[in-house]
């Protein structure tokens, strides 16, 4: 895909943009955070202070205030023990963590992990310090940052989606436009071909000759028609599958080194399926091809067709190199190849064939290092009669 200087400017501007907004809002954030819990440290350094005083405070002393300080507090979690490390009280704590000391000695070690605690000295000089804990509402805040994080991953996510997925389809855009221009490319000479052909003809040349250029045009027909149909939906009809793979299969070992021994073996009765045969043989054509370079021009190789009551497997296996289990996800990719020389185009549009305009499977079915591998396609049946 050609991404123009203004899409690119404009993708990374919106990126960092929405980066910075959000570094933003989460400094704010952390900011507010500091300021709410310093807020709720002073107002309980405020209770300790009224509970303190409380405590000095005789009977003539107006304590109306001082209870009222000491109710504000109903949300932070409180717990004050003495100089020994006693449990006092507590308040805004669970009854079920009250009712259990285990549980209660348990919580106060919570909360001694969460803020420092507050001396407050009583009459006769005692010592008591209070540990406490967030407020609910502290504890939502302390938490909203993470939320954040997870949404900005999630829109990062989204535009990565967005630009694969465009990349991709301008991609096959711009592969579906190549394929139609080298088609077009390969028509005009190919009708020239076709009339000195006629004029061969008729000039008395040996017949065998002109034969063998029929079939040599028939071929950069059937080549120009395969690629005039990348990029379009291409019309599928019911088809015998073994003899459309006997014909490709014939065609490959007529036109293969004697170095490599060809074999194949199918069911007796006829199976049919609903398929595009110029792109079948496309397919079948790549993976024999593949399968020869494999074999480096010498080995056996063989086709077998199979099925179940839904499926037809059709086996293509070699002897050659194999594919290491590390490659056997990648072989499908576009311009992935061992070769020195080549594209790496040959299984991707194999498997695009056959999985998007096929709704078939393809896979490497078995593969071993210098022992050969094994490649499986799996087409759905149609009813025999239908």
């Amino acid at each position: 895909m050609i991404f123009t200087d203004e899409r690119n400017f404009a993708r990374w501007f919106i990126i960092i943009s929405s980066l910075l907004i959000v570094g933003l809002i989460l400094w704010n954030t952390s900011i507010f955070f500091e300021r709410l819990k310093q807020d709720e440290r002073e107002k309980m350094e405020i209770w300790a202070s009224a509970q303190a005083f409380l405590d000095k405070a005789d009977e003539d002393t107006d304590i109306a205030l001082t209870l009222q300080i000491l109710n504000k507090n109903t949300s932070i979690p409180t717990i004050w023990v003495d100089e020994n490390g006693k449990i006092i009280d507590g308040m805004n704590i669970s009854a079920e963590i009250r009712k259990s000391p285990e549980k209660l000695r348990g919580y106060l070690n919570l909360l001694k992990e969460e803020n420092e605690p507050i001396e407050m000295v009583l009459g006769k000089n005692q010592v008591q310090k209070i540990y406490y804990g967030d407020s609910p509402l502290l504890t939502k805040i302390k938490f909203y940052p993470i939320g954040l994080l997870l949404i900005i991953f999630l829109f990062i996510g989204v535009v990565y989606f967005f630009y694969t997925t465009t990349k991709s389809s301008e991609q096959n855009k711009l592969w579906a436009g190549m394929a139609k221009e080298t088609a077009h490319q390969i028509g005009t000479p190919l009708s020239s071909l076709i009339g000195w052909t006629e004029i061969l003809k008729q000039e008395n040349v040996n017949k065998s000759y002109i034969s063998e250029i029929e079939k040599d045009i028939g071929r950069l027909l059937t080549i120009t028609d395969r690629f005039s149909k990348i990029g379009s939906a291409p019309i599928l009809s019911r088809t015998e599958i073994i003899q459309a793979t006997k014909e490709s299969f014939t065609y490959l070992k007529s036109r293969s080194s004697d170095l490599i021994e060809f074999q194949i073996s199918t069911p007796y009765s006829p199976i049919y399926v609903s398929l595009n045969e110029t792109l079948y043989s496309w397919t079948i054509e790549n993976l024999v091809k593949n399968a020869m370079d494999a074999m480096r021009g010498k080995g056996k190789l063989s086709i077998e067709i199979k099925q179940d009551s839904n499926w037809v497997f059709i086996y293509i296996k070699d002897n050659g190199k194999g594919i290491s289990k590390s490659k056997q996800s990648q072989i499908f990719e576009p311009g992935f190849t061992s070769k020195k020389r080549g594209w790496g185009l040959g299984l991707s549009l194999a498997k695009r064939i056959i999985e998007e305009y096929h709704k078939g499977k393809i896979k490497v079915f078995q593969s071993e290092i210098n022992k050969g591998t094994t490649f499986q396609i799996a087409l759905k049946k149609l009813n025999t009669y239908s």
